[in-house]
């Protein structure tokens, strides 16, 4: 039996006309700046994923970097550049790696959880940064995407690059939120709430947490993919601590509660900083800790539950007019 569509659902599908429209409108920056943001959205929402089940991941860079670095080795030595083969060499790879480390990881929980995944992270982060062939720290570049064997130029390269990263992040955020309905998504929050009681009813919390690993690592991989190809370069910097604590930031100022706050958070956290850098070149960093420490404060659940307190008020006010005489 199917499911039915709900309000993210179908809010994904509409959005997506218009999210790709908004490329031929908005001034260029604008477009590059959300182009960016799909990609590492992404990856904020492979952390919010396992955030619904009580982990926290500070090691989500790993999967980033996999992704964007599957698909730099595979234009540098074999001359792929099929945007389709390159997203599908990226989700083999994260699928890959994810899969045999989270037979150790699905055991812990905690503050082990998320150092043992910043570990294995930082041992990528050395491990390419020690390689010359590949750039050592500073990474290198990807040839322009194709797709099918067209290679478009210019001003077309940029706007097929832009819709095909459009098409893939909504349509993983859509899956995702279908994935959080199912009964095996449910389970994350039963873990988070009470793991002991999950086992008593027959359900294998460490299968549960392997799958939400996994899938994690996949949509962080094509996040991985679509920001190198928007950037045209990799470098170790995308498994590193620092860039791994960005997307946990995004996802603490964002908020779990719905699939489409980590996207909308990339994009408001890229303009703070770039404002903040603006006005404070030296001490940005503090800025955006200002801003986090005040959403932990006053908004502890993130910028979504302000969209949805506004959507409370409005369907209460509605209930309210339906009940009175006359529907006044």
């Amino acid at each position: 039996m199917t499911r039915s569509l709900d309000r993210t659902e179908i809010s994904l599908m509409a959005g997506l006309p218009v999210l790709i429209a908004l490329g031929f409108v908005l001034p260029e920056w604008i477009v590059n700046y959300i182009q960016v943001s799909l990609g590492t959205g992404l990856v904020a929402l492979g952390v919010m994923i396992q955030m619904r089940a009580g982990l926290v991941s500070f090691g989500q860079g790993l999967y980033f970097c996999i992704g964007g670095y599957a698909a730099g080795l595979a234009g540098k030595f074999a001359g792929i550049s099929d945007i389709f083969l390159l997203l599908a060499l990226g989700i083999v790879a994260s699928v890959a790696v994810s899969f045999v480390l989270g037979f150790l990881l699905r055991r812990y929980r905690e503050i082990f959880y998320a150092m043992l995944s910043l570990a294995v992270s930082m041992i990528l982060f050395g491990l390419l940064s020690s390689i010359e062939e590949l750039g050592s720290t500073d990474g290198f570049n990807l040839p322009a995407a194709t797709y099918f064997g067209w290679a478009p130029q210019d001003e077309t390269a940029k706007y097929a690059l832009y819709i095909a990263t459009c098409i893939p992040t909504i349509l993983c955020a859509f899956l995702l939120n279908r994935y959080l309905r199912s009964p095996t998504g449910f389970i994350g929050e039963a873990i988070r709430e009470n793991e002991l009681r999950v086992e008593y009813l027959g359900t294998s919390a460490h299968r549960a947490v392997h799958i939400k690993y996994v899938l994690a690592a996949t949509v962080s991989g094509i996040g991985g993919v679509l920001w190198a190809l928007a950037l045209g370069h990799v470098d170790p910097e995308m498994t590193n601590w620092t860039t791994s604590g960005q997307f946990v930031f995004i996802a603490i100022l964002s908020g779990t509660g719905n699939i489409v706050a980590p996207l909308f958070g990339t994009f408001i956290l890229e303009i703070v900083r770039v404002y903040a850098v603006e006005v404070s070149p030296n001490t940005w960093q503090m800025i955006l800790g200002i801003v986090m420490l005040l959403t932990i404060i006053f908004l502890p659940k993130g910028l979504w539950s302000l969209i949805r307190k506004s959507t409370t008020v409005n369907t209460q006010r509605q209930k309210t007019s339906e009940v009175r005489p006359g529907g006044e």
